[in-house]
């Protein structure tokens, strides 16, 4: 294509940054002269989009921090506005980051730029008000996952299932004994692997808990392995730290920094928190026991707002019980160890993974190319 159209982005978080490089990628195999600009991460600036702000300024976790930090955060999403109010795109396209995009996609549509969202918040799980944010913002919602499509459009929002990119990334054989060899586990052990979460809040609940039902496991099994990836260098500090007292210095505990996608691969089953994590322990055929805790206050009243029977992606996805999940007072040792090793020593864990293959090719539709495809209907382009 000889045209040459303006394409707004904003991405607020690394993931966001991933997806909006592959995305000028695709655009670009289509359209060569498109010109991207917007607010973008170190990955798309190196993909060559011009960056009014940087998606590192957006990286604000929690409510305190957030509630610090909201009159910069709102100082930039009008410097932003006012941006691409003079300079008006053919299309604005936010990634993920609802709680700043929203806002900004919604005045942006107020002045007849075409708007649309790749990355559906969680609505159809709480916080549903959001919906007539979300319709009077975007003239479009591409979602992830398909049921996000039937939801959306009960709601009267136009919404577009792209699939997930996890799902495109990760193939169909995952090399259990390579993994092991790259992370220097016995591959001829049983292995499980421990996740804790990315999060510094979760691994401080999660942690101690996860150690205690490896050594309840170990006394249980003597031939076991354990792994655990640690998100960040301070993560990986509190983990040597639990794993040096006397009760659990005999855990043959491989700890390595990230790397959580391998250690996943080299798993026999997999003990982790509530969140992505479990997706990608889906695409990867793994068996796994989900455990999560919040402050009992936060959980009181996330039962109340929550409008779906299960947490992990897995149930949701699969609409039953496939994983078992052991939440607040019920994610204890005592229920989660014979729990995983129900799945490492009979067929249940080959149970519990049979209908992950099915749901890894319904996510897998080269989202990145199908988001282009859109874009670019939206600008006449093809």
């Amino acid at each position: 294509m000889n045209v040459a159209p303006r394409i707004g982005l904003a991405a607020g978080e690394a993931s966001g940054d991933r997806l909006g490089a592959l995305l000028i990628e695709r655009i670009r195999e289509v359209c060569p002269r498109a010109q991207f600009v917007g607010i973008a991460g170190p990955q798309m600036r190196a993909a060559g989009c011009q960056a009014v702000a940087r998606s590192e300024e957006l990286s604000v976790m929690g409510v305190a921090e957030v509630v610090r930090h909201l009159p910069r955060l709102l100082r930039l999403r009008s410097r932003v506005a006012r941006h691409f109010l003079q300079q008006p795109p053919g299309v604005f396209l936010g990634i993920d980051a609802p709680d700043f995009n929203l806002g900004l996609e919604k005045r942006l549509r107020r002045h007849g730029i075409r708007t649309l969202h790749w990355v559906s918040p969680s609505v159809w799980a709480w916080r549903r008000y959001r919906v007539r944010t979300m319709r009077a913002s975007v003239e479009e919602v591409l979602t992830l996952f398909p049921f996000e499509v039937d939801f959306y459009r009960a709601q009267g929002v136009r919404a577009h299932f792209v699939g997930h990119p996890l799902a495109d990334a990760i193939g169909d054989e995952c090399a259990r004994a390579a993994a092991r060899e790259s992370l220097s586990l016995d591959i001829t052990k049983p292995c499980i692997a421990l996740l804790p979460g990315s999060r510094a809040g979760e691994v401080a609940r999660l942690l101690p808990l996860f150690v205690r039902t490896a050594r309840r496991c170990l006394d249980a099994e003597a031939d076991l392995q354990f792994v655990l990836p640690a998100a960040t260098e301070a993560l990986l500090d509190e983990c040597r730290r639990w794993l040096r007292q006397p009760p659990f210095a005999a855990l043959q505990v491989r700890l390595v920094l990230g790397r959580a996608h391998e250690a996943m691969c080299a798993a026999d089953v997999v003990l982790l928190a509530s969140g992505t994590a479990t997706l990608e322990c889906l695409l990867l055929r793994r068996p796994m026991v989900v455990a999560y805790r919040l402050h009992p206050l936060t959980y009181r009243l996330l039962r109340r707002l929550l409008k779906v029977p299960y947490v992990s992606l897995p149930n949701i996805l699969l609409a039953r019980a496939q994983v078992p999940e052991y939440l607040q007072s019920a994610a204890s040792a005592e229920r989660l160890a014979p729990a995983l090793l129900a799945l490492l020593n009979n067929n249940a864990g080959a149970e519990q993974v049979a209908p992950f293959a099915g749901v890894h090719r319904q996510l897998r539709q080269d989202s990145a190319r199908q988001v282009a495809g859109l874009v670019l209907q939206r600008l006449g382009a093809e």
